[in-house]
């Protein structure tokens, strides 16, 4: 977490992208540290990106299962 409505995200591709809330989500959906989310990087700046959701444990197990999420923590 950064502060206000941005966060630190690792993306799958190996790129730590600095990701932003969309107000839609900032009170309604909690994102904390070791969440899954899925983030959509800008057209223009690659180093940024708009979080558009949080997936709950019992999704991520699933996701895991199934071989969605290969090699991560």
């Amino acid at each position: 977490m950064l502060g206000s409505n941005r966060i630190k995200v690792r993306c799958i591709d190996g790129v730590t992208r600095m990701g932003r809330i969309p107000g839609k989500m900032k009170k309604r959906i909690w994102i904390r540290q070791g969440d899954v989310v899925i983030v959509i990087p800008w057209d223009i700046q690659d180093e940024k990106a708009d979080v558009v959701w949080r997936y709950t444990g019992p999704q991520v197990d699933w996701l895991r299962r199934k071989g969605f999420l290969k090699g991560t923590t």
